[in-house]
């Protein structure tokens, strides 16, 4: 495989080497950094190359620092490897993509898809790490570090053959001449004690990606149980042990688990019919003056783990969260119930309450129409408009939903009368819901 290698500019003006190859769903292959070299990569890694291209429109690059990117640009904060994989993302990923990484490129993918998840489909990890005290315990990083100042040769060859397990003396040497053409020695080292800074264990906690984590039963630099607190780590996260150090296997497994999850997802979507449904829409109410109040990281925290809380609380109630909308960009979710839409979003305003993010949340019913992972309507934009209408905390419901629920859901309507709303050509008339009643109060 030749590849066809362009150039990507990071918000830093850092130039960024990156090449495709195959058709399909977009799989961007985060690097080891600094160990890559984005025109020897297929050849040194041939079948791994050939079956991610036959099942994917597979992205790969060199971080800064290394292969055929910038060589001057030697910073290898976190900061900055976002940046180059952003820049990659917008040049070659399109609306929506997955994240494939393997040792020092999890870390890297895991802080993107935590900040960034309404563009991570799926993610796939690799032997990977959250924290660099991770390899301490471990006779393969002394070995590495005593090595760093010696020989350059000598420690490319050790590298290969002792520390990567690689048993084959021929792909071992040429391993050595492979690290050698990726990145100076100096800037290897200032890669690696840059990595010393990574810990991504909070974010890892923070993850709402489907996540496939695989490790190895012979990797020399981390066990198996670093694997395993890994997925530990990351909500609803799977967990595979493999014997595959070339990751030769790698390419069926990652499409399989991607398969899967759609699968997994469409068969939720399927139970919603198109026709009539039960449609609620959830915001944050003032994010920008909140995003400017707390800080962008900040807020994105807080919004991400709201977000959480507020799609367990549809699930518990029967509902389907629509995937690709995320808290901030306003959660869609639907039902065939009205009785449990109107509990759901009373789980989600008292979510958003305990984490002093207050929401707008609004509930409407009519014909949808479902296609692949999304639903599609005017039913749905007037959910919007309705939640819009409401104030921080506040359900507002249709008439519609109102005369759906008003003989089984055990809560008080506030009359709101009838509002215009953008878009649509009659007044809708609205209500609050109060709360529950117990069921000793009629619904009025």
């Amino acid at each position: 495989m030749e590849p066809r290698i362009q150039y990507a500019q990071t918000a830093d003006g850092v130039s960024i080497a990156y090449a495709a190859a195959g058709k399909g769903r977009t799989l961007i292959l985060v690097p080891s950094v600094p160990l890559t070299h984005v025109q020897r990569q297929p050849q040194v890694f041939p079948r791994v190359w050939e079956g991610l291209a036959e099942r994917f429109h597979f992205v790969w690059y060199d971080s800064r620092g290394s292969g055929l990117s910038d060589r001057d640009a030697i910073d290898f904060s976190m900061a900055a490897m976002m940046r180059d994989l952003e820049a990659v993302a917008e040049s070659a990923g399109g609306a929506q993509f997955a994240l494939f990484s393997v040792y020092d490129g999890v870390p890297i993918a895991i802080a993107y898809a935590a900040t960034r998840p309404e563009r991570v489909s799926h993610l796939i990890l690799a032997d990977g790490w959250m924290k660099q005290s991770d390899f301490y315990l471990y006779p393969a990083q002394r070995v590495d570090i005593a090595l760093r100042e010696q020989d350059w040769v000598l420690y490319t060859e050790t590298y290969g053959r002792v520390l990567m397990g690689f048993d084959e003396p021929v792909f071992a040497a040429a391993f050595g001449e492979f690290m050698r053409a990726c990145v100076e020695p100096e800037t290897l080292r200032a890669a690696f004690s840059s990595t010393e800074d990574y810990d991504v264990a909070e974010l890892a906690g923070q993850l709402t990606t489907p996540t496939l984590v695989l490790h190895n039963r012979g990797n020399r630099w981390l066990p198996v149980r670093v694997g395993q607190r890994l997925a530990a780590k990351i909500p609803g996260a799977r967990f595979l042990e493999i014997d595959d150090l070339m990751y030769e296997d790698v390419p069926r497994l990652v499409a399989d688990f991607i398969s899967e999850t759609e699968e997994q997802r469409h068969a939720e979507l399927a139970e919603v019919p198109s026709g009539t449904a039960i449609i609620l829409f959830a915001d944050i109410a003032d994010s920008t003056a909140l995003t400017e109040s707390l800080g962008d990281a900040a807020f994105r925290k807080k919004a991400r783990e709201v977000d959480a809380a507020l799609r367990a609380a549809i699930r518990e109630n029967g509902g389907t969260p629509i995937e690709g909308k995320l808290l901030g960009d306003g959660v869609l979710a639907v039902f065939t119930s009205a009785r449990q839409a109107i509990e759901a979003a009373l789980g989600c305003g008292k979510a958003g309450d305990d984490a002093g993010l207050g929401l707008h949340l609004g509930l409407h019913a009519g014909d949808v129409i479902r296609e692949e992972s999304n639903v599609y309507g005017g039913a749905v934009n007037i959910a919007a408009r309705v939640s819009a209408l409401s104030t921080p905390g506040e359900v507002l419901v249709s008439d519609t939903v109102r005369s759906l629920a008003r003989t089984s859901a055990d809560v008080r309507f506030d009359d709101r009368g009838e509002r215009e709303l953008k878009g649509v050509s009659e007044p809708v008339r609205l209500y609050q819901v109060s709360g529950t009643t117990g069921g000793d109060a009629p619904c009025s």
